[in-house]
């Protein structure tokens, strides 16, 4: 038995300096109460033309309210969490549980096989004993290009993790590690050995880069491992058996590394796929890898990551259990969850792809609320939890002991054998698994699903952000990429709160109401681009008619609109730079693409529900791309904007930008011919000009840029005609 100690293994503190945002939130509050007088007590006085419009604007901002309300709930009680490793050690260095490392990949050529091998390799090289880590790829592309570059990185790993060992090499990503240190080590003997490290991962990288431009793998290579006739079977990446290879028995007592020292074990799955079985995405995968561990290793641990999220933090599995094992506290934690970062940012975020609000403030609020949700990568998961079980009394540590993996009875060939049953398509026919058991089916945000699931089982979630990111992922690095990422997750999103999951259903008396409001801020996303595409077409249209929505500037009922809008902006603006460590003009890009997402993503994932639930659609998994060509790369880390592929966001997009400029050049060309009165426009006009000045990179697209990256000339057609319908029904 370990001796157990009262010093926690963790600790929670709650944030510093509430009192300003407490005291903005308050203000603000304020100014919102006697907007709606203003809106109330005169919602008769316009004209029938008008007085839609007035309503209109009225309940976008009922709505607008409320979801602020929401944001203040989210953000009313942040805590951050601190572990304590060194105590980690000192307790149950010797007793470590094992931990099962998923990694899903789907598609060869969008997900390349050289991304995914750096994943594996980083995680490989994990601070902790290698013994007890076993490394799962479940490739749903079924590619023997994947399966060719695993077995590469299965022997290239044998070098690597001594050479990381040694160096105390930080990522331990080869490709991170490599473009980020330059230079080599000044030590003659150091560099010498570094050198030798990046030529054979230049090499292995070359091999699988021609390998998979080859787009096959020849008969010599294949004749080296019995893996490879597995293929000679495979109709197609939707129609085959299932593939199971042990490619590093880690319970192999011959099986080290160069440096003398056990390796992990690593397994390749490509579960059976038939045209007759919904394979439901990632999910499916997911479950099919928690079947087949639990037979392999069935480790009490599992981390899952996405095959572009490679490790940056060796230490990131001890900070993980740091809260499992913690005697007094960890107890009922189902997952730690990390912030989902990503690598090779502009310097302004030109795409907002960082998720600096949503990491640094929203996350840590819904950890004092009663938990963050699971984002589907970078997340630790108990087993048990993760199975299906329910949180109860008994739950104890002790859960985590399982039987080491190194004690299994069966040998590696047995086991490729006897475990592809556990992956077959119709196994879980007539079963709990994706309703009750593993991750849910029937939503594409099938992670905020399933970690509700957990919580309302009675387990708890943490977040945990540590000073060094524990992941990066692969960042947008187009328009199109962040807007349609975006558009799963709030499609997702909003399929769960018209589901019978909605957190004020399925959580009630299960988990706390602040929770419950938390989960919105995530579930609305959808919800709140219509009112949003209101504002910003409305106003102006009934600018360019001279119909006020506004107060004079004059009068006293201008003063709470104008304080609502600056302090809103003002302290939005002082938190982003503060809390994200970014510049104002990174702020201002968030605050473009969050406009943007609200008028497309959202608002195409608003209605591919509205689609699905009149059985006119479905909802599909839509991989996002992790590579771009040259010419995107070189415009994205100049920070141009990329509008070079025609899609009906863009169209939706440009329409808003020539409906915004047209009512405010004709609107100025009347007030200077018919000499009309600004003070009863001006609030008006400035909105417009505002939505002008956001849309600078949209209208340099255009009309002034003569790169790929331009708008094409098809969007703009088309959105000079939707605009034209605008006017048209404007005046009507």
């Amino acid at each position: 038995m370990v001796e157990k100690s009262h010093a926690p293994l963790f600790e929670t503190k709650p944030a510093k300096n509430l009192f300003v945002f407490r005291s903005y939130a308050l203000s603000v509050f304020a100014g919102i109460i006697f907007v709606f007088c203003y809106r109330v007590r005169h919602l008769q006085e316009p004209n029938t033309v008008a007085r839609w419009a007035w309503l209109g604007a009225f309940l976008s901002e009922l709505w607008f309210a409320f979801y602020w309300f929401v944001t203040v709930v989210v953000r009313w009680n942040p805590v951050h969490r601190r572990t304590f490793k060194d105590r980690l050690s000192q307790r149950y260095e010797k007793v470590l549980p094992g931990i099962d490392i998923f990694v899903c990949t789907a598609d060869p050529v969008i997900e390349p096989p050289t991304m995914v091998i750096n994943t594996v390799l980083s995680i490989m090289a994990y601070n902790y004993p290698p013994d007890k880590i076993s490394v799962y790829l479940s490739d749903d592309g079924c590619s023997d290009l994947t399966f060719y570059a695993m077995l590469e990185a299965s022997r290239f790993s044998k070098k690597w993790l001594p050479f990381c060992r040694k160096f105390d090499v930080e990522p331990r990503s080869p490709e991170a590690y490599f473009k980020n240190t330059v230079r080599s080590p000044d030590d003659s003997l150091k560099r010498q050995e570094w050198l030798s490290m990046k030529n054979l991962y230049e090499d292995m990288k070359q091999r699988i880069e021609a390998m998979a431009e080859l787009g096959h793998v020849p008969n010599d290579i294949r004749e080296q491992h019995k893996g490879f006739l597995e293929w000679d079977t495979v109709s197609s990446r939707r129609d085959h058996q299932t593939i199971l290879q042990i490619l590093i028995d880690g319970t192999d007592p011959t099986v080290v590394d160069d440096g003398g020292q056990p390796l992990p074990t690593l397994v390749y799955l490509a579960r059976e796929k038939r045209p007759q079985y919904h394979h439901n995405f990632k999910a499916g995968a997911m479950n099919a890898l928690i079947r087949v561990s639990s037979r392999i290793s069935n480790a009490p641990i599992i981390l899952n990551v996405d095959c572009d999220m490679y490790s940056n933090n060796s230490d990131s599995v001890r900070d993980a259990l740091c809260f499992f094992l913690d005697e007094e506290n960890g107890h009922d934690i189902a997952y730690v969850q990390y912030p989902q970062n990503f690598d090779k940012l502009t310097e302004n975020d030109l795409y907002s792809s960082s998720l600096g609000l949503i990491n640094h403030v929203e996350f840590p609020g819904l950890d004092g609320n009663g938990g963050p949700m699971y984002i589907g990568t970078g997340c630790f998961h108990r087993r048990d939890a993760l199975s299906g079980r329910k949180y109860t009394l008994e739950v104890k540590t002790d859960s985590l002991k399982r039987e080491r993996h190194d004690q299994r009875r069966d040998s590696a060939p047995v086991l490729e054998e006897t475990c592809k049953t556990l992956a077959d398509s119709a196994y879980e026919e007539n079963t709990d698994w994706g309703k009750e058991m593993g991750l849910n089916y029937g939503c594409t945000v099938e992670d905020v699903l399933t970690g509700l699931s957990m919580q309302c089982r009675g387990w708890r979630s943490v977040y945990f952000k540590s000073e060094r990111a524990g992941f990066l992922g692969v960042a947008p690095t187009t328009l199109l990429q962040s807007l349609v990422q975006h558009k799963r997750w709030s499609g997702g999103d909003f399929q769960i709160t018209l589901s019978r999951h909605c957190p004020f259903v399925y959580g009630h008396g299960k988990i706390p109401l602040k929770l419950q409001f938390c989960y919105c801020n995530y579930l609305l996303w959808a919800a709140n681009s219509l009112p949003s595409l209101y504002y910003v077409t409305v106003p102006t249209l009934c600018l360019l008619r001279g119909i006020s929505l506004f107060p004079k500037v004059s009068s006293l009922w201008g003063l709470p609109f104008m304080y609502v809008v600056t302090a809103t902006m003002l302290y939005s603006a002082g938190e982003f730079m503060w809390t994200c460590r970014s510049t104002l003009r990174g702020w201002w890009n968030d605050q473009r693409m969050g406009l943007y997402r609200r008028t497309t993503s959202h608002l195409f994932g608003f209605l591919d529900n509205i689609l699905g639930l009149l059985g006119v659609a479905k909802s599909t998994f839509v991989i996002t791309e992790k590579v771009s060509g040259n010419d995107v790369s070189k415009r994205y880390e100049q920070e141009l904007m990329e509008f070079g592929t025609p899609s009906p966001m863009f169209t939706v997009l440009t329409t808003i930008a020539l409906i915004n400029v047209s009512c405010l050049v004709g609107t100025m060309l009347r007030l200077v011919m018919h000499g009309q009165a600004v003070d009863q426009l001006a609030m008006q006009i400035g909105w417009c000009g505002s939505l002008i000045y956001i849309n600078l990179p949209l209208y340099n697209g255009l009309f002034f840029r003569e790169d790929e990256g331009r708008m094409p000339a098809s969007v703009m057609y088309r959105s000079a005609i939707f605009a034209l319908l605008a006017f048209a029904l404007a005046w009507v």
